[in-house]
């Protein structure tokens, strides 16, 4: 009969108790007082927290009642119901419940010539063995053979010879796997491998009723047959084995399985079933089913370490990388649970994929296999600067940092990404025909699982990511490849991008897009002071652009060499911005003869020469220095 132990923080707090067997339905209250078992010494147990029910093989049934005000325990989860076996325990407030069989061994009442003995999981654990060395020194070979197997019929054949090998008296061993069928008149049980001492000689039969007792109790089970009565097919007896036990794997990763082992005692068995019990105890076999519960807590803990290893690698492509090492150690809904944070939020937007799908309209796959490279390029590089991606946009990606682990330089790595997304088109128009438009803004936003209760995304939302998409827009206005807001671009002006020197800024205008009220200061990123650097890492396709902030990258032979793009002199930028403070002040003359010095190539400046000759080079009467855009 089993015994359920309380035990409180102290050694005085502590009982025992004896479950009565399954024929008491009404079952037993648990609780602080008044209950038909009191644990007086935990206030945070409720005067009736639980009512335990008695289940055939020893098994209980625990239920939390309505009454309870705090939550039970089991297997590291917090549960309502469940069904306890011996050797497991639960948790409510500071006392431990453990179920426990009679010390030792349990018999069950021999039924013909067997007898069965359930070996109880805290007795085993506390049992030394007395071949120690030779057993430790099989189980530290075994997460090597385990994680050295390349298929799962090699990880099969592997851990039967290693179960053969270290039982002495063993002539048979498999790993089997039971399910409870919903067709009682199918059988169960599959054997996974089989393995015999003595190859070529027929193997005896399986004992289905001693996997299925094991794999049901979810303890492990001996069957010891009697030597004159080997013709009861219903306890699989057979001439060459005179025992047999059942090791259940307690893992969700091998359900249902367990290792079967048959052999032969070394001393004769006696005819009286009873004799036999007493002269060959389950403790003669201990050290093997301990050995097997090892062997099998190991094989369930790396097989379950190495489904979540391929259940990470198949997400990896569904999340980023910075997002996959936040997972590793927190909780999957605490880290994608939506929060409001500081982002810098980057919309890439492909140019000439309307022309080139007109072109390409017959050849829709080849077109659809040029952006998605093109669209690997944005994300390769807003991968490799630790940032997540938000979205897909058609032929456009959005991509943002700040979440889910707060990033400082979220502005450092988002124009990194930028730049050198802009340096890989502007060395391949050749080849890809595409070239691009960045924006950068950067806010306060909500990032994390959004969406609805038919589907959800992670993603970014807030007004910062919609003017991250405006700016981006304007790339095509001002003929700029990278446009930032004023809060990038105060951020970039005092940051130092590593090995690249500083960033290269230029303002270029204060605007008010269509339908916005406020106006809003806009500055083009034009690369860095070391910009040869920068142009060397997208030429060689090495990703060393990350190197400042994280490890050195890898060799990418997706980028082609090419000479750098036109770029403005220091010179330029100067004349520029003091154009533009003449032109917000309403000295247009002026602001005319400095825009004219500019390179013919430089787009921006046109922009400013197109309102002013709009204008007849005066100024309107209520000109505030904005640009209105159209829609």
């Amino acid at each position: 009969m089993p015994e359920l132990i309380a035990q409180g923080r102290s050694s005085g707090q502590r009982w025992c108790r004896e479950v009565p067997d399954a024929t008491n339905h009404r079952g037993i209250t648990i609780g602080r007082s008044g209950a038909d078992w009191d644990v007086p010494w935990d206030s945070m147990i409720s005067r009736a927290h639980i009512r335990l029910t008695a289940m055939p093989d020893d098994r209980v049934e625990i239920q939390r009642l309505p009454t309870a005000r705090n939550p039970v325990f089991h297997g590291g989860r917090q549960v309502d119901q469940f069904t306890l076996v011996p050797g497991e325990h639960f948790v409510i407030g500071h006392t431990t419940f453990t179920l426990a069989s009679r010390a030792g061994s349990s018999h069950t009442p021999n039924v013909g010539d067997v007898t069965e003995h359930a070996f109880d999981l805290g007795s085993l654990r506390r049992q030394k063995f007395r071949d120690a060395n030779q057993r430790i020194d099989a189980l530290t070979k075994l997460p090597d053979l385990i994680t050295g197997s390349s298929t799962e019929q090699e990880l099969l054949v592997r851990l039967t010879g290693v179960l053969l090998t270290s039982t002495p008296a063993a002539t048979d061993v498999a790993i089997v796997c039971y399910r409870d069928p919903s067709d009682e008149a199918k059988s169960g049980l599959r054997i996974l491998h089989r393995d015999s001492r003595v190859p070529g000689r027929e193997q005896p039969p399986i004992s289905s009723r001693l996997v299925r007792a094991a794999v049901s109790s979810r303890e492990s089970r001996l069957h010891l047959w009697s030597s004159t009565r080997r013709d009861a097919v219903a306890f699989t007896a057979s001439e060459e084995v005179d025992w047999a036990f059942c090791v259940p794997i307690r893992s969700d990763a091998c359900a249902g399985w367990a290792f079967y082992v048959a052999g032969q005692t070394m001393a004769p068995l006696s005819a009286d079933p009873d004799e036999q019990a007493a002269d060959s105890t389950p403790q003669d076999l201990g050290d093997d089913v301990k050995f097997a519960e090892l062997v099998g807590t190991m094989l369930g803990n790396l097989r379950k370490s190495l489904r979540l290893e391929r259940r990470q690698s198949a997400m990896r492509s569904f999340f980023a990388p910075v997002v996959m090492d936040a997972l590793a150690n927190r909780e999957v809904s605490e880290v994608l649970a939506p929060r409001e944070t500081e982002l810098a939020v980057m919309f890439c937007d492909l140019r000439g994929f309307s022309r080139q799908s007109e072109q390409a309209s017959d050849r829709l796959l080849e077109l659809l296999d040029r952006v998605s490279n093109a669209l690997g390029v944005m994300t390769h590089h807003i991968l490799r600067q630790r940032g997540v991606i938000g979205d897909f946009h058609g032929d456009a990606a959005m991509g943002f940092w700040g979440w889910p682990l707060d990033q400082p330089d979220r502005q450092v790595r988002a124009a990194l990404a930028a730049l050198l997304i802009w340096r890989h088109y502007a060395a391949d128009t050749n080849q890809s025909g595409f070239r691009c438009g960045i924006g950068i803004a950067s806010g306060r936003a909500v990032a994390g699982r959004i969406g609805t209760t038919d589907q959800v995304k992670v993603t970014a939302f807030g007004p910062v990511v919609n003017l991250a998409s405006r700016l981006e827009g304007m790339t095509k206005v001002f003929g700029a490849e990278v446009l930032l807001d004023q809060t990038t671009a105060e951020a970039l002006s005092t940051a130092t991008p590593g090995s690249f020197g500083t960033f290269r800024l230029r303002r270029l205008a204060t605007v008010r897009p269509a339908g916005m009220n406020e106006p809003l200061q806009i500055s083009q990123l034009l690369g860095t002071s070391d910009d040869g650097s920068l142009q060397e890492s997208v030429e060689l396709g090495v990703d060393s652009a990350v190197t400042p902030i994280d490890s050195p990258g890898q060799q990418d032979g997706s980028d082609s060499p090419s000479s750098p793009p036109t770029t403005l002199t220091d010179d330029d930028i100067r004349n520029y911005e003091q154009a533009l403070d003449r032109f917000v002040a309403g000295d247009w003359d002026e602001t005319y003869q400095l825009l004219h010095a500019l390179p013919a190539w430089d787009r921006p400046k046109d922009v400013l020469l197109s309102v002013i000759l709009r204008h007849n080079r005066v100024p309107p009467a209520d000109w505030d220095g904005v640009i209105d855009l159209p829609k």
